[in-house]
């Protein structure tokens, strides 16, 4: 047989090749003979740079920059060989992501080192971008990135407004005049996220709580957010705050959608990238995962993307994860790790033994 292991990361616990790798170990102990091809996946989040860096040709190229709490960060940003020249990779995760931070500052917290890693990219000469900006730890509407990139935002007085979320109260006015033009090719942002920018459905209410935001701190925000709204409009820059996919990472896809970046779903732009659709010409079988397979696992998750595509291809499809909470019954199977280990404690501390038992326990049902 033929099989092609694509899940996304089981965040918190192991990276998306390192689960691939141990189903596919898992399926060789009892299957030897089969042909495994890992593409391991993402949807935007963290973990998107080091799942297409695993693309022929891709190079990493170092970039020290301002983390999300005013700290130097070195991270790094993706070259990828294209049809149409080089394309940049830039992940937020790595840059201005929640991880980098060892306390919350909901208030605070900026997404000016994202902007600087783009610069560079742009600087290095790319042809197009690929934006992956899950995984935030701010709300500042992609102002700071937008700053990084020659856009100035100023208050009543004239003086540029301080960074993060907070300074978006005093916001005046936008100006546009220095900021860096797109690639040639354009820009493309990869997330999961569907919110709107403002109100109870957008990016401070439904965002904020988990970057440490308080009741009364996602009202300062979201107002925030709706001042940047107007002063965008006022410079010319009319993005409609409702569209969906702008209330992603604090409000970043709404800065980037007003730089004139696309608004796009992160999977199934990592699976052009990883070319999973030649990958599944030809294969037998398509195992996938993520940590929780749950209800929103069908709204632009990495194991929704790769059945799509597997149906395009006539491809039965295999799941593992951490938890399952949803159907399977149209998965040719379906393995939980938390059931494999006897709880969700054992399987979050030996996850990659449980996913490679997984890959055994496929290989002696699934294969004829």
């Amino acid at each position: 047989m033929r099989i092609v292991l694509a899940p996304d990361s089981f965040k918190g616990t192991a990276d998306a090749g390192a689960v691939a790798h141990a189903i596919a170990s898992g399926w060789a102990d009892v299957r030897p003979g089969d042909e495994a091809v890992i593409l391991p996946m993402a949807d935007g989040g963290e973990g998107t740079l080091d799942a297409l860096a695993l693309a022929p040709g891709a190079v990493r190229t170092a970039v020290a920059v301002t983390g999300p709490d005013g700290r130097e960060v070195v991270a790094e940003w993706l070259a990828l060989p294209g049809d149409r020249g080089t394309v940049g990779v830039v992940e937020l995760a790595s840059t201005s992501g929640i991880t980098l931070v060892e306390r919350l500052a909901p208030l605070d917290a900026h997404t000016v080192g994202v902007g600087q890693a783009i610069a560079a990219a742009l600087d290095a000469g790319v042809d197009s971008l690929l934006l992956a900006i899950g995984s935030s730890c701010s709300t500042d509407g992609g102002t700071g990135a937008l700053a990084a990139l020659g856009a100035r935002f100023v208050g009543g007085d004239g003086a540029v407004i301080v960074r993060g979320g907070r300074g978006l109260g005093d916001l005046a006015r936008a100006d546009f005049a220095g900021l860096k033009p797109l690639p040639p090719g354009g820009a493309s942002v990869l997330s999961d996220v569907t919110s709107p920018l403002l109100g109870d459905a957008g990016a401070a209410a439904v965002f904020g709580p988990q970057k440490g935001a308080s009741p009364q701190q996602v009202r300062v925000l979201d107002a925030g957010l709706a001042r940047l709204a107007q002063a965008c409009l006022d410079a010319g820059r009319a993005i409609d705050p409702a569209l969906p996919g702008t209330g992603a990472a604090g409000g970043t896809g709404y800065g980037l959608a007003v730089w004139g970046a696309t608004l796009g779903s992160g999977s199934a732009a990592v699976a052009d990238a990883i070319g999973l659709d030649a990958a599944l010409a030809g294969a037998d079988l398509i195992i996938t995962g993520e940590g929780a397979y749950d209800g929103q696992s069908a709204a632009g998750k990495v194991v929704s993307e790769a059945r799509r595509r597997a149906a395009n291809a006539g491809i039965p499809v295999a799941l593992v994860a951490g938890r399952i909470d949803a159907d399977t019954a149209d998965l040719v199977a379906a393995v939980s790790l938390t059931d494999l280990a006897g709880g969700s404690e054992a399987a979050m501390r030996e996850t990659l033994r449980w996913a490679r038992t997984a890959g055994q326990r496929l290989a002696a049902t699934v294969a004829p």
